[in-house]
């Protein structure tokens, strides 16, 4: 009895959170090694061994020191802050105090600002993930760095609000569709 209800309560939370426009389904913590990355050819590792140096602003700077102060804010779908968030109400929460507008929507978050290459994106911009390359949009997240170890983002998951490595992540870094420059 108690087995099938356990059942029951866990496929509603994963079906409540599949229907998210900012559920993370599966969120593993991001490790050293990427599995994805394990047959890449020596053209693909030597462009990994670029470093992209970007003299960071004091406002960028200051995006995310704010950012950071909201650490450990737990997730809630549709929270917009300041102790609850989804992905999108992090990143607009943020955003807004530094007088930067943003849709409540990761999906329309997407077509804010500038676009820009996701190798040369700088702390403050905002990355989005789809899970297939025709499907919608359904995370966003805000670059923390961009370096040689990989792209460091904050975003709110399932875990709370974190710092991911989405460069080494099995999960994260397959799904990375686009960059927006919203500053």
């Amino acid at each position: 009895m108690f087995r099938a209800f356990l059942r029951t309560a866990v496929l509603f939370s994963f079906l409540v959170f599949s229907l998210s426009h900012c559920a993370v389904l599966v969120d593993p913590p991001s490790g050293p090694h990427n599995p994805s990355r394990a047959g890449s050819s020596p053209k693909e590792k030597e462009e990994e061994n670029i470093t992209i140096v970007h003299r960071t602003s004091p406002q960028r700077e200051e995006v995310i020191a704010y950012a950071k102060k909201q650490l450990g804010a737990r997730y809630k779908e549709g929270g917009k802050g300041p102790r609850s968030f989804d992905c999108s109400g992090f990143t607009s929460y943020v955003m807004k105090k530094f007088d930067v507008t943003l849709s409540p929507s990761s999906r329309y978050q997407a077509k804010e600002g500038k676009k820009v290459k996701v190798k040369d994106v700088q702390p403050g911009d905002l990355i989005f993930f789809k899970r297939s390359a025709a499907g919608p949009v359904f995370h966003v997240a805000m670059v923390v760095s961009n370096s040689r170890e990989g792209i460091e983002v904050i975003h709110s998951t399932s875990r709370g609000v974190v710092i991911d490595n989405i460069s080494r992540s099995s999960y994260w870094e397959p799904k990375i569709a686009s960059a927006r420059d919203v500053l």
